[in-house]
Order: C-alpha cells, then sequence, then structure tokens
C-alpha cells in the first residue's frame, strides 16, 4: 500500500493528522528534519529530510503517492523544486492555507495571507491533483500565551481582528478524508470553528477553563515588535505577523464544512480551552 507523506508532522496540526491517519489504518510516512526526536505514535514511519533543502526529500517521497503540505516559511522561495519532488513521485497533494485568502484579489491584506496565495497558485500549476485546505485561525495558536498566562495571568499583545477559530483536531480530520477520499480533487475548502471570537474572548474562554482570572491586553504595535524581538523571534516573522495584527480585515464568516465533510459538528474554543487547560495552569 502506497503510504501518505505528511510534512509538518511534528506540529500540532501536522502531528494530529499522523494520529488520525492512523486511526483509519492508513500506513503513514512521517517527514522530520531530526527523526530521532519526533517523538511520533508508533505505527508511522518517521522518515528524515527538510523541506528547505529539496535535494534531501527524494527518499521520504519515494513511495508516496499522496503528500500533506504544510508550508513552514514566509516566502515561496524553494517551493517550486519541492513541488517538482513531490510531482516525481505523488499524484495527489493536501495544502493547508488560510481562509483570509481572496480569490479575486490582486495583493492579498497581508505577508501571510499573500504566502499561501502564491503557494496555491504553484500547487494549481504543478500538475499534481490538489486539494486546498483554508483554514481559519487555528485553536493551538493559543498556546503562545500560556508562559504569559502562567506567570502574570495577563496577555499582553497586538490585537488581531476575531476570527472563528478552529480546533486543530477538526482541520485534521477534513485533512484525513481529503487525503484519503477521491471527491475533494481540485477543491478549495473554507475552514472555521463555529463560534467568531476575538483575542480577549479567547483568553476569558481560557481563564473560564483554569479557574483563574486572566485577561487581554492590547499594546501599541512598536512595544509589541520590541518585546517579540527581545523574545528571539525572527524580524520577518515579527513584521509578518504584526502585519496581520494591523491589517487583516474583520471576518464574520462561519461556514460548515467541517461537518460536511467529517459528520461532525466543528468543536468549539471552549472545548479546546478545556482540553488543553493544565499547558495554561
Amino acid at each position: 500500500m502506497s503510504e501518505i507523506l505528511v510534512t509538518g508532522a511534528t506540529g500540532n496540526v501536522g502531528r494530529q493528522v499522523v494520529v488520525q491517519l492512523l486511526a483509519t489504518g492508513t500506513a503513514v510516512r512521517a517527514l522530520a528534519r531530526d527523526p530521532e526526536s519526533a517523538e511520533l505514535p508508533k505505527g508511522v514511519k518517521v522518515v528524515g529530510g527538510d523541506l528547505s533543502e529539496p535535494d534531501t526529500l527524494e527518499g521520504a517521497l519515494t513511495g508516496s503517492e499522496t503528500v500533506f503540505l504544510i508550508w513552514p516559511f514566509l516566502t515561496t522561495e524553494g517551493a517550486l523544486a519541492v513541488l517538482e519532488a513531490i510531482a516525481r513521485h505523488a499524484r495527489r497533494i493536501v495544502y493547508l492555507s488560510s481562509s483570509g485568502v481572496n480569490e479575486g484579489a490582486e495583493r492579498q491584506t497581508d505577508p501571510i495571507n499573500q504566502l499561501h496565495a502564491d503557494m496555491e497558485r504553484l500547487i494549481e500549476k504543478s500538475g499534481l491533483e490538489w486539494t486546498v485546505l483554508r483554514s481559519n485561525t487555528i485553536a493551538s495558536n493559543a498556546r503562545g500565551w500560556a508562559e504569559q498566562i502562567r506567570t502574570t495571568h495577563v496577555v499582553r499583545g497586538p490585537d488581531m481582528a476575531a476570527t472563528a477559530v478552529i480546533h486543530e483536531r477538526d482541520v485534521a480530520a477534513v485533512a484525513v478524508h481529503a487525503l484519503t477520499d477521491d471527491g475533494h480533487t481540485g477543491m478549495k475548502h473554507v475552514l472555521t470553528g463555529p463560534q467568531v471570537l476575538s483575542r480577549a474572548e479567547q483568553v476569558h474562554t481560557i481563564a473560564e477553563a483554569i479557574g483563574r482570572p486572566t485577561r487581554f491586553e492590547k499594546v501599541p504595535l512598536q512595544v509589541a515588535r520590541e518585546q517579540m524581538l527581545a523574545d528571539g523571534r525572527p524580524p520577518a516573522l515579527v513584521e509578518a505577523l504584526l502585519a496581520s495584527a494591523e491589517t487583516r480585515p474583520e471576518s464574520t464568516l462561519i461556514t460548515s464544512t467541517v461537518e460536511e465533510i467529517t459528520g461532525a459538528p466543528a468543536r468549539t474554543f471552549r472545548s479546546w480551552a478545556q482540553e488543553h487547560a493544565d499547558d495554561f495552569r
């Protein structure tokens, strides 16, 4: 049986894709820069490779007809070579994109959405059978607040337009269908959670889950920039995140795609906060 290759397998969404594929009895291969430290579930074949070095992917791709792609960079530099390597072995690709991509726009509102729009165009031209999952804000991003919540009970940062936050397990569940069913070729699935939430509302929900008063405090962009740089984040990433905070428009979009594809309604952010409460205590 051909194995499905999962990139980003040690991250929040990729790890869930691996777990859920294994649960269906699917043969899974996980790409990792350091296979020895991947700590992935028993039953997955962990293979070495790095998306920033396309020449390292040949061994990982041999025998894989389907690939789940999470692109971890801020530009499409090197993406064409990666897609060419995938196309030499695979016939199908499922790409994790952003719900913020505006199909008809010449330029997107911020660098992150622009990256995803550019990647989508490259994938459409790759000759592969493709499916795009345009995901809204993923709940696991909130883990970045854990230290602040544990130590100060205040999340300080730039505000961002409210969105319908989606549980990573729901993104993965849709990905599993797209990877294993033939009916998703050429589809762009927009995935959201069931409720539009601001950052302050997300923090309040976490506070309720841990039983401790916790609040969100908006800070000016320049203050946020200085703090993020002091924390050691790469300057290009800092600027991309701040551009998203400054320019991303508000969205009230809520889709039923998760339930239509998986048969189960999208999980709430409250359920995610309750599952991960110990991360914030």
